[in-house]
């Protein structure tokens, strides 16, 4: 589907610059309005009501009175929770039977960076023909409803500790984490007034990395995206553990007490070889960017696997559609449908533990020895909206080592969904195959882009 505005992961872009401006974002906050004043049939007198959460980015503050004054100018109530993971707002929208959760996040992006995504009533991404709806009107005229109709803004000040609580449920009852040492690396963002408490009142020893955000160092040397602070804790701090989130805390990586690093596709392997002996795996959902090892894994396991396009929100159209629960992507979304609609660090990463518990195992080996193939993913900055599919060198090219390395690997191009970039990834059974191949399509792509 074309979009004009949003992406993948809702609507994202640098602060100051087309789209995340303040008057933008008033006019996308009034459009989401009144796209849920004309489908939710409201009793008389009652006003729909959505909830904004934010991560700790500076920008956040600005944005958030933008969308505030949009759904009031739209008659819609606003609960505001401030700094709060985003798998929080999608869990806090479905608990509230509120009608929308909006995070103001960019996610793993630098602070300069900012982005606007919408959670349904059900606490899942919005179905397309919602953005859709949304996207036609944001150019559209604001109209303000009546002064008496306004919406009116509250704040939810438990909001932090019933997330926490939630996170604590996902956990068996009878276990605990006492013994561990965990190191948990907040990456300056949303998290860092949760995930440690979560830990430590299940029960471990926690030491906090990432965890004084400034408005401006969220990701910044710390987080998912940037594991060698947390590497380098655990083994400073001797630590049995490692957790490391991103900047609104959906994605995770972990780091055992030898200082290895584990990625989304080994974590949701952790999981799901837990579950399984519980007999409670159906089948999993990856991506086009799940490491093959993984799937090789699974088919030993005799558990079915698909594969999804690139984004959480393809990973839950498919689970659903199959009736699966488990699903993810190497970048750290991991989804897990019977404890959470979403993607959530800290709900993945008590599920690792969880397993790690009633297995007795530590992570290296819960993995029983899955080694993931050399896989190398270069991005490639690009014009937006460049037609590469369209360009004949890049096919060749692609043509090109896809014939190189058939039989041993595969080759995958894809536009990001949410920066304009080109991601050239390749993967197989020989890294220096790998690398060479990599360069090579990237060096392409690089000349028939600029």
């Amino acid at each position: 589907m074309s979009r004009k505005y949003f992406g993948t992961d809702g609507v994202r872009g640098r602060v100051g610059q087309a789209p995340i401006t303040p008057d933008f974002v008033m006019r996308l906050g009034y459009a989401a309005g009144k796209v849920l004043m004309e489908s939710r049939k409201m009793p008389a007198g009652e006003r729909p009501s959505v909830l904004i959460g934010k991560d700790t980015r500076l920008s956040g503050y600005m944005l958030e009175s933008a969308l505030e004054a949009g759904f009031s100018a739209a008659g819609v109530d606003v609960c505001l929770v401030g700094p709060i993971p985003t798998p929080a707002v999608a869990y806090l929208t479905r608990a509230l039977r509120l009608q929308a959760g909006i995070v103001i996040s960019a996610s793993h992006n630098p602070y300069y960076d900012n982005g606007i995504k919408f959670f349904s009533a059900q606490g899942t991404k919005l179905p397309d023909e919602v953005e859709s709806a949304i996207e036609a009107g944001i150019d559209q005229p604001m109209v303000c409803v009546p002064a008496a109709e306004l919406g009116r803004a509250t704040r939810i000040d438990d909001a932090r500790g019933r997330y926490i609580e939630f996170c604590k449920s996902t956990f068996p009852n009878d276990l605990d984490l006492r013994g561990l040492k965990i190191v948990v690396d907040c990456a300056h963002g949303a998290a860092y007034h949760t995930a440690p408490s979560v830990f430590h009142e299940l029960g471990a020893e926690v030491v906090a990395i990432g965890a004084q955000p400034n408005g401006l160092n969220i990701n910044d040397g710390f987080g998912a995206t940037a594991p060698r602070a947390l590497c380098d804790a655990v083994l400073a701090n001797r630590a049995d553990l490692g957790v490391a989130l991103d900047g609104d805390a959906d994605r995770i990586q972990m780091v055992d007490a030898e200082g290895n690093l584990y990625d989304g596709d080994q974590l949701l392997y952790a999981i799901v070889r837990g579950r399984a002996r519980q007999g409670q795996v159906d089948g999993v959902v990856g991506t086009l960017m799940t490491n093959l090892a993984l799937e090789h894994a699974l088919g030993k396991m005799n558990i079915p696997f698909a594969r999804a396009a690139v984004g959480d929100r393809y990973v839950v159209e498919m689970l659903n559609t199959k009736g699966w629960l488990f699903g993810g992507e190497n970048s750290g979304h991991i989804l897990v449908l019977d404890r959470h609609s979403t993607g959530d660090g800290l709900v993945a990463a008590l599920q690792v533990l969880a397993a790690m518990r009633q297995s007795g195992e530590d992570l290296k080996s819960l993995l029983g020895g899955l080694s993931l193939y050399p896989q190398k993913l270069i991005n490639v900055p690009v014009s937006k909206g460049f037609s590469w599919k369209e360009d004949p060198e890049i096919m060749a090219g692609l043509a090109m080592v896809e014939s190189e390395i058939s039989g041993r690997g595969r080759v995958l191009l894809r536009a990001s969904g949410t920066e304009p970039l080109l991601r050239v990834m390749v993967e197989g059974d020989d890294a220096v195959l790998v690398q060479s191949a990599a360069e090579k399509l990237a060096e392409i792509v690089r000349r028939a882009a600029h």
